[in-house]
Order: C-alpha cells, then sequence, then structure tokens
C-alpha cells in the first residue's frame, strides 16, 4: 500500500505509538468490507498530505482487543487521537469528510472555518479535495457528501419492512430480469445457481431506499443481500460465499430451499428429548446431552464470541452481552459431528441455537424477537439466570435502550396528544433517529417515570439516559437551532 500507512498487530503495540506528542489517526477496516478498501486508497493518499500526523490501521475483527477499547460497531470507522485522548471520531464512507477532519484535527483549520489553499501548505484545500473526490469517483461506491443525519422512525420502518418481505431480499440496480449493473446481475445469477427463491427491489426507483438504505445497512454500495433480515454484504462477498459452498451452507442452515417447513420452537416445547427414530447413536446423543447442559446458559454459534464467523451468531452474542449474561458457546464449525447431530437432537435445523438450563430457546430471529418484547428477560429471570430487575433498574435500561429516547402518548406513527406529536415532528424534521415508547401502555412506567425524572407530564425526552425535557424545552432547542447539537454531543 502507498503512503505512510503502518499496520497495527497488537494492543500492546498501538499502546507504544500513542505515546507520542503526534496526531494519530486510527482507521478500524475490514478484508471483507468494499467501503473500507476504497476509503483506505483515501487515507493513504492523506497520509501524504499530513507527513507530521501518523496514519494506523487496525483490522477490526483482527484486533477486537482494539476494537473493544474505541467502541468500534461498524466499519469503515476513524479514530483521532491526541495526547492519548480521542478528540475526534468518523464512521462510514465519506472522504470529503475525512479530510476535512484530519485537516481540523491536525490543526491546519479551526471549527466552522473554510478549508485553507493547499499552496499555502494548510490540510483540506482544493487540490486535496479534488484529489480525494476523484478517488471516490473511481472507485464508484463511496458517497462524496457529508454524512446525513439518522433515519427517521418512518424512514426505518418502511425500510426494515423492505428487508422482511422475503427470506432471501436483493436490493439492486434494476430488476432480476433486467440487471442495470453487472454487479446486481452477478448476484442474481449466484441466486439461480443456488436455485433459491428471492425477492428484489429496484433502489433506481425510489431515491429514499436507496439512500436510507446506506445508512441503515452502513454499507454504501449496492447491491445488497439479505438473508432472514441480516446482510450478508455487496457483490464480492455473495461470490465469495458462492465459491467456497458457504452461501449455500448459510441458506441450508436457515431452512431456505427446504423442501420440509422449519419448524419454530414454542414455549411449551421440551427441547433435548431424543426420539427413537432420531438416528443419533446412545454415545453421540450423550455427549449432545452434556453439551447443551455444560452451562445454564449454552450458545452454539459459528465461531467464538469474540470472532463470530456468521451475522447471525454475532446478533445473539450481542443480545446475551446486553441482557449482560454469563454463557458458555460451542463452535460448531470445529465438529461436524456435533453440527449435524445437535440438529436432530434439537429438531432444529439452523444455527446459532440458544440453550437456557437444557432447553432450547430458539435460533437468532426467535432470540431477537424474545429481547425486543422483554420475554428473554423474564425467562432469564424465571430460571434464576439473573436477578429480577427493580422498577428502577427497569426505567434505566428504558431511558438508555436509544441514544435518543421519547416516552410519549402513542407512537411517532400515531400519536394520541398534540405535545407528542409536536416533539415527533420536530426531531423528523431535524432528520434525527429515536425510539420511543408508549406511556399509555403501560401505567407502571407512566407513574414511575415522574419519580425517576421528577418530571410530572409527558412526553419527556432523553438523550443517554439523561433527560432534556418536554415539549417546550423541545421546541425552545429547535426554535434556537441547538436540538441536534445537544442530541449529538
Amino acid at each position: 500500500m502507498s503512503g505512510s500507512v503502518k499496520d497495527v498487530q497488537s494492543k500492546a503495540e498501538l499502546d507504544g505509538l500513542l505515546r507520542s506528542d503526534a496526531l494519530v489517526i486510527l482507521h478500524f477496516w475490514a478484508s471483507w468490507c468494499e467501503a473500507s478498501k476504497h476509503m483506505d486508497q483515501v487515507f493513504s493518499h492523506l497520509s501524504t498530505d499530513f507527513p507530521h500526523a501518523r496514519f494506523l490501521r487496525v483490522e477490526a475483527e483482527e484486533q477486537p482487543e482494539i476494537s473493544e477499547a474505541y467502541s468500534v460497531a461498524a466499519v469503515p470507522f476513524f479514530v483521532f487521537i491526541k495526547d492519548g485522548k480521542t478528540v475526534d471520531t468518523l464512521e462510514g464512507a465519506d472522504p470529503t469528510s475525512l479530510a476535512h477532519k484530519v485537516a481540523k484535527a491536525s490543526g491546519s483549520i479551526n471549527a466552522g472555518e473554510p478549508a485553507a489553499p493547499a499552496s499555502s501548505g494548510m490540510a483540506a484545500g482544493a487540490a486535496i479535495l479534488e484529489t480525494v473526490r476523484e478517488l471516490a469517483r473511481d472507485n464508484g461506491s463511496v458517497t462524496e457528501s457529508k454524512v446525513q443525519p439518522g433515519l427517521s422512525s418512518a424512514s426505518q420502518k418502511k425500510i426494515q419492512q423492505l428487508i422482511d418481505s422475503n427470506p432471501i431480499m436483493l436490493f439492486m440496480k434494476g430488476s432480476p430480469e433486467e440487471p442495470n449493473c453487472g454487479f446486481s446481475r452477478k448476484v442474481v445469477d449466484i441466486l439461480k445457481e443456488e436455485n433459491v427463491n428471492f425477492g428484489s427491489f429496484d433502489i433506481l426507483s425510489d431515491n429514499e431506499i436507496r439512500e436510507g438504505l446506506k445508512k441503515f445497512s452502513n454499507w454504501p454500495t449496492f447491491p445488497q443481500l439479505y438473508c432472514k433480515g441480516e446482510l450478508l454484504g455487496g457483490s464480492d462477498i455473495a461470490i465469495a460465499m458462492h465459491e467456497s459452498g458457504e452461501l449455500k451452507e448459510v441458506f441450508r442452515d436457515h431452512g431456505i430451499g427446504t423442501s420440509h417447513e422449519v419448524k419454530l420452537a414454542e414455549p411449551d416445547r421440551t427441547a433435548g428429548v431424543i426420539s427413537e427414530n432420531s438416528g443419533l447413536s446412545a454415545a453421540l446423543a450423550s455427549r449432545l446431552k452434556m453439551l447443551v447442559n455444560l452451562s445454564p446458559v449454552m450458545l452454539f454459534m459459528k465461531g467464538k464470541p469474540d470472532e463470530p464467523k456468521c451475522g447471525f451468531s454475532h446478533k445473539v452474542v450481542e443480545i446475551l452481552r446486553e441482557e449482560n449474561v454469563n454463557f458458555e458457546s460451542f463452535d460448531i464449525l470445529s465438529d461436524d459431528e456435533v453440527r449435524q447431530g445437535l440438529k436432530d437432537y434439537s429438531n432444529w435445523s439452523s444455527y446459532p441455537q440458544l440453550y437456557i438450563k437444557g432447553e432450547l430457546i430458539g435460533g437468532s430471529d426467535i432470540v431477537l424477537q424474545m429481547h425486543r418484547s422483554g420475554e428473554l428477560r423474564k425467562v432469564l429471570e424465571s430460571k434464576g439466570i439473573v436477578k429480577k430487575d427493580t422498577s428502577e433498574d427497569r426505567l434505566k435500561k428504558l431511558t438508555t435502550s436509544c441514544p435518543v429516547m421519547l416516552f410519549m402518548k402513542g407512537t411517532p406513527d400515531a400519536p394520541r396528544c398534540g405535545f407528542s406529536s409536536k416533539v415527533v415532528n420536530a426531531l423528523n424534521e431535524e432528520g434525527i433517529g429515536f425510539g420511543s415508547f408508549d406511556i399509555l401502555t403501560d401505567d407502571e412506567v407512566r407513574q414511575g417515570l415522574k419519580v425517576y425524572s421528577n418530571w410530572p407530564t409527558f412526553p419527556q425526552l432523553y438523550y443517554k439516559g439523561e433527560l432534556i425535557g418536554g415539549c417546550d424545552i423541545v421546541l425552545e432547542l429547535r426554535s434556537s437551532g441547538e436540538l441536534k447539537s445537544t442530541l449529538s454531543e
């Protein structure tokens, strides 16, 4: 790679590099992420224009300790460090914003001031920005515009409904019969070769979906291929998975393309009961029974918790960590006998599989649904895995469940009072994404929140768990132009 960019191989190495007084810029990337590769060209170019800063690359999945330390949730992700402290970050593929942030962090420009001319030796000048834009145009998939504000709840809902409309969903340019780009055509051909049914959406027909999906998935290019609501990736990843056989495996593990119907877990079913027709040997049945009971919470997954090998396993690991649950795991990729045998043992054809006290809870779809509804927490409490939340614990979790959280009467799509409607409109008009809770559906929350926040009325708006205020304060902040900055500090 050209330019003076250094690859970081360990946390200890990074700690040593951070001892200098120079500005340090970290680029967290992944080899499978097309956007990372494109931004790497920009990153490399900038390293030659800012010789006094240190440009470091960190492969996010290979260095989980470093990624966790800087709260990296998606790639590409950039961290700017001065005197050992993080002074700025940038998430996503935005070459122009990266150039300006490098300039600002290096001290070449001040916040709010225009970039200085390149000829004066100041960073992010016209020549540098033009080169950055040329790189973006050359790769054809990195957006040049400034990162847009968060999606509105209506847009998120619309996109989620589209993604969930088919088990396999392809967002492409054109239609399967008439693709409008070679990358889309290639993925269509792959899906036909895999002999699976799939839905599609032409992103050229709806610019709102086209732009919104980039933010929703944190994936800047098309096509985008989804399986059971989870993003698999773009054309490069689909091709690699197809050629390796992994794509067929993913489809098979999620019951796609099979003639039989996948049986879903029910609350009253007894998992782990071996039928006489299971075909399992006594030795294997005994081993599987021992494994599912190895820990009160046991996850059979692809990969390890710190290095998941599929998005579905990664999602369940995240949920268990959010629930603050101790669990053990088994990598089914390491033992094909267990991988195939457990399907018969549990009468469940896909992975991951989550067990609590030896009983199958289900796969990623069911675990995610139970987590969102609060049912998973209740099961964990009833089994003695976690302590039952106090009322204050529950309110704290609710107020921090989204960075921006609105407690209102009704829902954003159907407010039940004028004050709630005004706050929803203010947030949507500022392009601020937010979560919501209808206090009319839960009197315990409605009454408890008044005491918890020492605020007697609704709606109530919170940012990172801290109360911002009610309708009047939100409208006042919007009127003064401070609402967006208040909810992004």
